[in-house]
């Protein structure tokens, strides 16, 4: 058979996370049973932010569980390492990475047809999440960081479906090029270009292209990757 069969299948409801008993859907259970899948993502999972988590271009948060050894490597055990869902992700795999998976790939996956749409922006609760303060920053520098999917045509998903390539219209664009744009190379401006223009990425990657490219600047990433506003001096 072809595909990459899932490995893990996951919701959740909003829960308190970290010391801090902030709202979040982070943490994320397995589905023993098939599911609906529609424009906004799984039956019965649910973002504490909805402002910067969920909607139509993040439906679905798809990680590759051939990261977690370097991950339990890097910073130790823990144990969300013991099953799929330790990133938050929706959907877990084995041999599909970064580098393999561009924006605008289409994939059915049980009555489902969904399409990449961006990579993961990785934010602090992360770090609540692994009790490690620089996860988020930790996900962002090694490009382990998985992607999103928009969901193109709703159906229904079971803990045994597959997920089949069936379409690529942007094959040069993997979300591990994507990923050094944002974070390596980050003043590109031919490449920032390009991205500005590639409809199949979801609007709000493009828009940061624009905006870099107009300012000639990288946006600050402290409230995203720690929580705490970056201090002004003066």
């Amino acid at each position: 058979m072809t595909g990459f069969p899932l490995q893990g299948l996951l919701v959740g409801d909003v829960r308190p996370l970290g010391p801090r008993d902030v709202p979040s859907g982070i943490a994320k259970t397995q589905v023993d049973r098939p599911i609906s899948l529609g424009l906004l993502g799984l039956a019965g999972d649910a973002q504490g932010d909805t402002r910067h988590h969920g909607g139509p271009e993040k439906a679905l948060h798809h990680y590759a569980l051939d990261h977690y050894p370097a991950w339990v490597a890097e910073i130790g055990p823990r144990d969300v390492f013991g099953a799929p869902g330790a990133f938050g992700e929706n959907l877990a795999t084995l041999g599909l990475l970064e580098d393999d998976v561009a924006v605008g790939d289409v994939f059915t996956l049980g009555s489902a047809v969904i399409e990449v749409s961006q990579g993961r922006q990785p934010c602090w609760k992360l770090n609540e999440r692994f009790a490690q303060p620089d996860m988020a920053r930790r996900v962002q520098a090694t490009g382990r960081t998985g992607w999103y999917y928009r969901v193109l045509q709703p159906g229904h998903v079971s803990p045994d479906s597959r997920l089949e390539r069936i379409h690529r219209s942007a094959p040069d664009w993997a979300i591990s090029r994507i990923w050094r744009v944002f974070y390596v190379d980050t003043l590109n401006r031919c490449e920032l270009e390009a991205l500005a223009e590639l409809p199949q990425l979801a609007e709000g990657w493009r828009r940061h292209a624009r905006r870099r490219l107009e300012t000639g600047s990288v946006e600050d990433w402290t409230s995203r990757l720690t929580g705490r506003e970056r201090k002004r001096i003066g």
